[in-house]
């Protein structure tokens, strides 16, 4: 019997497109509620944005707790807490290292974001007056009113730096921490910008600050929040077990990688009171080669293909 040439090309596409599609591991029940937490970072809220955007596509139920570091740790070794994308290594890992030693917390072995950095920044108008590195600090005290502005109680730049005050590091006994949010920092930094008050702030890259302010990072603070700046890599963290109960997820989780500039792209909204989804959303739409390798092996909740149901899903 004669088969037309045409009908052996679409038998061997569909034969290709099945083949394409993962075999769906079982997964606990209980792995359909993704518990998110979130520290109240805007790169942290911009990349569960996209994972939580992408998840829905598959058909998950993914929720975010905001909470302080050392609780939203806690909650994870009480299996409270499922996944945490912003565990930034080194400044965090005083905070984190506890729960792994103890076996309660599983990191993954390769991190979702390198390049960034995170240390002691000034406005550029300061660092030109000479507030260059660490060591400047406390010739400015009369400038600075002896204070250095931090974020959230609890967060780990925050015990660097009272670590810093109580050990007279750099002569800064005297000084005292500032603790806020990363938006009230923000505006303070911005107010003494618009003044050109002098001010000494946690930066941090990825973030829109970097572009928004005019601002330098301080050198000679390797000993406190590592060298180059602070650089960091920032890991994803689960409950131990997580991986193997949930092994779609997982693959999903392991996957995720972003950059300074996608995280900056999403955080700019953000900050301008955008929803952390909504904001993902709008830039996962336009930007589908970025969410496609992350789906690599990953299917819907049910079984079918995740990269076809998330790009249907973004198109609604």
């Amino acid at each position: 019997m004669h088969i037309p040439m045409k009908s052996l090309f679409l038998a061997a596409v569909v034969a290709v497109a099945v083949a394409a599609v993962p075999v769906h591991a079982a997964e606990d029940a209980s792995c359909e509620k993704v518990r998110f937490a979130d520290v109240g970072w805007s790169d942290i809220a911009a990349t569960t944005g996209m994972a939580s955007v992408v998840l829905e596509g598959l058909g998950y139920k993914p929720t975010v707790t905001i909470a302080s570091i050392p609780i939203a740790f806690a909650g994870m070794k009480n299996k409270q807490i499922d996944v945490f994308l912003g565990y930034w290594n080194p400044s965090m890992t005083p905070v984190i290292e506890p729960f792994v030693k103890a076996g309660q917390i599983k990191v993954l072995d390769t991190p979702n974001l390198v390049g960034a950095k995170y240390t002691l920044a000034v406005p550029r108008y300061l660092y030109d007056k000479g507030l260059k590195t660490f060591g400047d600090i406390a010739k400015f005290k009369k400038d600075l009113d002896g204070k250095i502005h931090g974020i959230e109680p609890g967060n780990d730049g925050n015990a660097l730096i009272l670590d810093m005050i109580k050990n007279d590091t750099f002569g800064l006994k005297e000084f005292k921490l500032v603790q806020s949010s990363e938006a009230g920092m923000l505006v303070e930094a911005q107010r003494a910008g618009r003044s050109k008050k002098a001010i000494v702030f946690l930066g941090w890259e990825p973030h829109p600050m970097n572009v928004q302010m005019k601002m330098n990072y301080l050198t000679g603070g390797d000993d406190v929040f590592g060298p180059n700046l602070g650089e960091a890599k920032v890991y994803t963290a689960v409950p131990t077990g997580y991986l193997e109960k949930c092994p779609n997820v997982a693959t999903l989780l392991a996957n995720l990688q972003f950059t300074t500039d996608i995280e900056n792209k999403v955080m700019g909204p953000i900050l301008d009171k955008v929803k952390p989804n909504t904001a993902a959303r709008n830039f996962l739409k336009k930007n589908p080669d970025v969410y496609a390798p992350w789906l690599k092996g990953v299917t819907t909740v049910d079984g079918k293909n995740g990269l076809a149901a998330v790009t249907a899903a973004l198109k609604k």
